[in-house]
């Protein structure tokens, strides 16, 4: 039989797991790889996604610059809203039901203002970031106005490590601030329709309560998705499910299934 939806969480924060094993995000790449295929690959959808995002991203970086900016926040803010697919269909694989593309689409339809809000917020965290960076550049460079195509060409170059070791330092506080709110959040949002603030707060205790096995999985994420976008974008047709249905084992990993005392 399959159990009823869970319901809307009663204030406070969502409940974290007491105990993660140290190794449990490569348990959680394996069971994301057996709802890939027991979805019968329906997540590859959403893999082609990321990888047209991403080609456009690049294809209009090399044509036209100036609009990547836009593009890129753009991504951010549709990023959420695909991922919300790949953690319906493991969703529906753990509660026994048919997988169902066709619902996938729709299923942030369940908390709509709570994951734009979060979208929202990714997307002004993206902005924040650019700004800082061209900030950075500006003080570390001498010879003209900073510009997209050049602080990117900055960043690229060993010709100044103090400013690549300043670019690095503070882009590694600002991935982390991103990532500590965003490590179960969305799939919080979709499970248990939790508002966002208490999605954000759930997340970053389950980074604080188990940093060990979070920041593993954060290097797994980056390495899955950073080789995509090095070796080839198509890569991403199957990183980018395969991430988004282990990060639903994740979720359900850290956070317990029912409020303390509940």
């Amino acid at each position: 039989m399959t159990p009823e939806a869970p319901s809307p969480l009663r204030p406070g924060l969502a409940p974290v797991a007491a105990q993660v094993a140290p190794w449990a995000p490569l348990r959680w790449l394996a069971l994301g790889w057996e709802d890939l295929r027991a979805t019968q690959f329906r997540g590859l959808f959403y893999g082609v996604l990321f990888a047209l995002m991403g080609t456009a991203i690049r294809s209009i970086y090399e044509t036209q610059w100036q609009l990547t900016m836009g593009l890129t926040a753009g991504f951010f803010l549709l990023g959420p809203f695909v991922c919300t697919g790949l953690y319906e269909l493991s969703r529906q694989r753990e509660r026994g039901e048919p997988a169902s593309l066709a619902k996938s689409l729709v299923c942030w339809r369940r908390n709509p203002g709570a994951i734009a809000f979060f979208a929202a917020i990714l997307t002004f965290a993206m902005i924040v970031w650019a700004r800082v960076s061209v900030v950075l550049f500006a003080l570390a460079s001498t010879t003209e106005f900073p510009t997209v195509r050049g602080m990117l060409a900055q960043i690229v170059s060993l010709a100044n490590l103090e400013f690549l070791a300043l670019w690095t330092a503070v882009g590694f506080v600002f991935a982390s601030l991103v990532f500590a709110i965003s490590v179960v959040s969305v799939p919080l949002m979709l499970d248990r329709r939790a508002d966002t603030m208490m999605a954000v707060f759930s997340s970053a205790r389950a980074l604080a309560t188990h940093p060990g096995p979070v920041y593993l999985w954060a290097l797994l994420i980056v390495a899955l998705v950073g080789t995509s976008l090095v070796l080839w974008l198509g890569l991403l047709t199957v990183t980018a499910p395969l991430a988004g249905h282990a990060t639903w084992h994740a979720y359900r990993t850290l956070i317990r299934d029912e409020p303390a005392g509940g």
